[in-house]
């Protein structure tokens, strides 16, 4: 598909060959990525399915994928004139919406065991403002013994989506969030949180403090920062934040209970220019910190693109030594998460 990584046998990948002293094409070929950010539904929890999202892990060389729902609907109002198709489209809101969970389980569940082991279910259907929210994660846990691998995508500060859903506006310190923190931290299952650093208007990090909170309170949680604090709304209205990665290497260096996801907007606006070259600032922070940093696609319910999108960090992987390159394209994601029904109880 276009540029996107092709596939071999089994699933495998093969890179073009690389610079000294990083991976060459015949060591690449063994490595497996692990999709670190898939959404199995849309803003409409609608998703083409089971089978189209393992085919297209087939195709794109995935061999294991974090996977989650949406946590928000966007509502079809009465006087709408047609059903709503982007969920940023002004003619209605967004609401919380807990079955995504289920749809979620009952997707996995639906596949045969070989499968199923594939992919490593999260939790996201609770509202972040309600102080229930935790028993409720912790209710999932138990109605569905040994299938959840983790907590996420929590949705936070995120410019227009935020403003466009009903209810309270949710934040990284929220007291809610911080009862579903330590609830994660008991079960040893990682969070995965979006929260922007800055708001659409604002060009310095006025989010950062909330995040930190989050941080300091809960040592014992592994928190993955969703596209390392950025969001497409942000980035299209105003200058990539200049200060990002400083202020990411500040954070990794005092919260070592912090992890960076590399999906979506990082990626489209920071990590490769348009010419396809990676950011030498970004290389020599992920060779800081290797084992801090995980890829994903970040597709939600449709899935045929899943090559093309992973192939698009080709340059990436390619500046980087055999075996940064390796944890990032599936090591680390894979060693976050708990192994297959082993949560531990708290």
């Amino acid at each position: 598909m276009g540029n996107g990584i092709n596939a071999l046998g089994g699933g495998v990948l093969l890179l073009a060959a690389l610079s000294a002293g990083c991976a060459n094409a015949g060591e690449v070929a063994n490595r497996q990525w692990t999709d670190a950010h898939l959404h199995y539904v849309d803003f409409m929890q609608d998703s083409e399915g089971a089978q189209a999202m393992i085919a297209a892990m087939d195709e794109a060389g995935v061999e294991r994928a974090w996977l989650f729902g949406l946590p928000v609907m966007k509502k079809w109002q009465a006087e709408a004139p047609r059903r709503p198709r982007y969920y940023l489209g002004d003619e209605a809101p967004l609401y919380y919406y807990s079955a995504t969970d289920d749809i979620v389980a009952q997707a996995v569940l639906s596949l045969p065991k070989d499968e199923q082991a594939r992919l490593q279910p999260f939790i996201s259907g609770f509202n972040p403002t309600d102080m229930h929210a935790a028993e409720q994660v912790e209710s999932l846990i138990e109605r569905y013994p040994g299938l959840w691998q983790g907590v996420g995508e929590i949705l936070t500060r995120h410019d227009q989506l935020t403003a466009l859903t009903e209810g309270e506006t949710p934040r990284a310190n929220h007291p809610a969030l911080m009862k579903v923190y330590a609830m994660a931290g008991r079960y040893d299952l990682p969070v995965l949180l979006h929260s922007n650093l800055t708001s659409l208007r604002e060009e310095t990090p006025i989010y950062l403090g909330e995040l930190e909170e989050a941080l300091s309170e809960h040592p014992e949680t592994r928190f993955l920062l969703a596209h390392a604090g950025t969001s497409g709304g942000v980035e299209e209205r105003q200058a990539p934040l200049g200060t990002l990665p400083p202020i990411l290497r500040a954070l990794l260096s005092r919260y070592d209970n912090l992890y960076i996801d590399l999906s979506w907007s990082v990626k489209d606006h920071y990590l490769i220019d348009d010419h396809g070259v990676p950011s030498d600032e970004w290389l020599a922070l992920i060779r800081e910190f290797p084992d801090r940093f995980t890829l994903g696609t970040d597709l939600v319910g449709h899935f045929d693109s899943m090559e093309r999108v992973l192939g698009e960090y080709k340059p990436l992987l390619e500046a980087l030594p055999k075996k940064v390159a390796e944890q990032l394209a599936h090591g680390n994601a894979d060693a976050l998460v708990p192994k297959k029904g082993a949560v531990k109880l708290p």
